[in-house]
């Protein structure tokens, strides 16, 4: 049975975050208290290793707002953001990291954002940011470049905070290490409307990061795929087609034009090379080969969609409070 929509659902992604889960949730629920909004807020516990999974089972005990979901392993965000987007039923949805890095006191300001300023997404930007020049620098480079591929004007597009429509969360999929990208996933979605907000940030209190400097090679990455899912996945012949269509055209041209070489010099008495005794004809040779299998990719990719395989099919040992 679906639930009446709540004001607000919080999804909170945890992975080994046992000492800031209490202090967290204790935080929410004062600011959600005091602007009297109805709030769930979803723990997708990401294969802990510690005693994540208790701490949350034991909020819920005493505060039925807390739900949780488990998963069998460690899958990563993506995957926890996901399946929280698809359990919650807010009209407004709210993301954050459970390091306490993330001020919950922003949530009023990012619901009135969504409700009535007319926003569909509005992503956190951490002007101030409490983090070593080694993961401020790249992170300021790996901004520009997003920003420049998407056309979005962000600040800071891995910010956790983040604030949702609940159609938005509902229409996209978060799949792979995609999380870091749910603004272009949303545009490319026709969520057009994205606005930003200056959020607090906070030094980390428990623990270390869980990121280190290998998550921007893997983010420039994740970009190329994104931009590629996400404007092919309906068409791919658009794409491997152009592609092979050039190929293979210019293999053609080339080809032609040193028969037509050969026949003119053979018809004129010239001296005559064989086609064969020319690189540019294997040049051309290759462009055919390369066209036809661009060709081929294309039509199993054309196929293949049509199969519609499901992309977030996680293995959720357990759940809390979270409607079947």
């Amino acid at each position: 049975m679906t639930q009446k929509a709540l004001d607000l659902s919080i999804v909170v992604p945890v992975y080994n975050e046992e000492e800031s889960l209490p202090e967290l949730f204790e935080w929410i629920c004062r600011v959600v208290d005091e602007h009297s909004i109805t709030t769930e807020v979803l723990f997708v516990d990401d294969g802990s290793s510690d005693a994540s999974w208790s701490v949350i089972m034991n909020l819920r005990k005493s505060d039925s707002r807390a739900k949780g979901i488990r998963f069998n392993r460690n899958y990563g965000k993506s995957a926890a953001l996901q399946t929280g987007f698809q359990a919650c039923n807010g009209e407004v949805v709210i993301t954050m990291d459970a390091d306490l890095q993330d001020s919950p006191d922003e949530i009023p300001g990012l619901i009135k954002m969504i409700k009535e300023d007319g926003y569909q997404l509005v992503s956190g930007w951490k002007r101030e940011r409490h983090d070593p020049l080694g993961k401020t620098i790249p992170s300021k480079f790996f901004n520009g470049v997003t920003r420049m591929v998407s056309g979005i004007k962000l600040h800071d597009f891995n910010c956790g905070l983040k604030a949702y429509h609940r159609d938005v969360v509902k229409n996209i999929e978060v799949y792979g290490e995609m999380h870091r990208y749910i603004p272009l996933i949303a545009k490319w979605s026709g969520f057009y409307k994205i606005g930003e907000k200056v959020v607090q940030h906070r030094e980390r209190k428990f623990g270390t990061t869980k990121f280190g400097l290998e998550r921007f090679v893997h983010g420039f990455l994740d970009l190329i795929s994104v931009s590629f899912v996400t404007r092919f996945r309906k068409n791919p012949m658009h794409f491997f087609g152009t592609l092979g269509t050039l190929s293979f055209l210019f293999g053609i041209v080339v080809t032609g034009f040193l028969i037509g070489d050969k026949l003119y010099s053979l018809s004129h008495h010239l001296p005559v090379r064989d086609v064969v005794d020319q690189p540019l004809f294997f040049i051309a040779l290759v462009a055919i080969i390369l066209g036809t299998q661009l060709f081929l990719a294309g039509f199993l990719a054309e196929m293949i969609i049509q199969v519609n395989p499901k992309k977030n099919d996680y293995l959720i040992s357990e759940n809390l409070g979270i409607d079947a």
